[in-house]
């Protein structure tokens, strides 16, 4: 019997639908179930043979079980060795390699001297930096956060030198990064799996968090869909990530990438909606079969990205062409409030009970 494990945190849906889904597929010697560790030892396996990480970003022991894990045989998803060394300037600086547009973007040093450091750990910084280079190059407004971060956590909206110094200046130990602000037209986050299934869902990050897949936008030119799900396909590939969401926010026809490295991505009913959590849930579940399936004892079962292939192979990263066998789109249509939801289902099965008896 192999089993298919999640590792979680916080979550409520998705965890128990995503083993819920799985088992009652009923696939030849597959089971799933919740992770559970009571001793890791070096070099010996958690007797899983795929986890679903979903909360090692937050918690190291988890990260160091799964490398440990990931040696033994078991398909972590996501790689956690990959996502351990990605963060977001790199994830910037590849897209730009790869041809996906991305705003203008450069890493800033921390104010405040990381722990251990003295001045003499920055002798080969300049003081003061180019700021005029720096803001010419970016513009104002612009926004500053994190290089690693996520969760929309110590983001800033700065309108201008003054502004920048202002916020900068309580960065503490924080690595940021300075980046054009992108007026955008539409906005799109969308989930990949597997580097081939991929969900495109309109978003408006300004609303509120519940509210964001309620847009009220006419739906997007299918031109503009194929050059979105294209940029989603070759960003995953060169990062390698299995489950992962990217969001892009199209400024005059232009499809700019955002964000797109969550190793732990959004995937809760509540604040999806019910259409994309089943979309999720039903793919994961595949997804997450399809590996364990593969799944060789004792073997490397990670999935990892083109860069790190043609890193290792010494090849031009440019020369690679991400061309899954098959790509599986899917692009949602909201026609009413997320939270209204649960009503509008019920709705349309008791008009589906009336047409039956017509």
């Amino acid at each position: 019997m192999k089993k298919i494990g999640i590792l979680f945190g916080q979550e409520n849906s998705f965890p128990q639908a995503f083993v819920d889904r799985i088992n009652q597929k009923a696939e030849k010697n597959i089971s799933a179930e919740f992770v559970r560790i009571d001793k890791v030892m070096q070099a010996e396996p958690l007797d899983y043979a795929v986890i679903i990480d979903r909360i090692s970003q937050d918690v190291p022991f988890y990260r160091a079980a799964l490398k440990n894990a990931a040696i033994c045989g078991t398909a972590v998803i996501n790689n956690p060795f990959w996502w351990s060394a990605d963060e977001k300037f790199f994830n910037n600086a590849l897209a730009v390699k790869i041809g996906v547009p991305v705003p203008k973007t450069v890493i800033l040093p921390s104010k405040e001297l990381p722990d251990d450091t003295t001045d003499k750990s920055f002798r080969n910084l300049a003081y003061p930096l180019d700021w005029d280079g720096i803001f010419n190059y970016v513009g104002f407004p612009a926004y500053m956060k994190p290089f690693d971060g996520g969760g929309w956590k110590e983001v800033y909206k700065l309108e201008d030198k003054e502004d920048f110094f202002d916020k900068y200046n309580k960065t503490k130990q924080y690595v940021m990064m300075l980046q054009e602000e992108v007026v955008f037209d539409d906005y799109f986050r969308c989930y990949c799996i597997g580097g081939k299934h991929v969900r495109i869902m309109q978003y408006e990050p300004r609303n509120p968090h519940h509210l964001r897949y309620e847009h009220g936008k006419a739906p997007a030119a299918k031109k503009l869909l194929d050059t979105v799900k294209d940029y989603v396909i070759k960003l995953n590939q060169f990062l390698g990530y299995d489950f992962n969401t990217v969001e892009f926010a199209i400024r005059d026809g232009i499809p700019y990438a955002i964000d797109f490295c969550n190793p732990a991505p959004d995937a809760e009913v509540t604040s999806v909606g019910q259409e994309n959590f089943e979309w999720v849930v039903e793919t994961a579940a595949d997804y997450a079969i399809e590996r364990a399936k593969k799944q060789k004892g004792g073997l490397d079962n990670l999935t990892w990205g083109e860069f790190v292939k043609t890193s290792a192979a010494k090849t031009p990263l440019v020369s690679v062409k991400a061309k899954p066998a098959k790509v599986d789109v899917s692009v949602t249509k909201v026609d009413h409030p997320i939270e209204t939801e649960g009503k509008v289902k019920k709705e349309k099965v008791v008009k589906a009970k009336k047409a039956a008896k017509m």
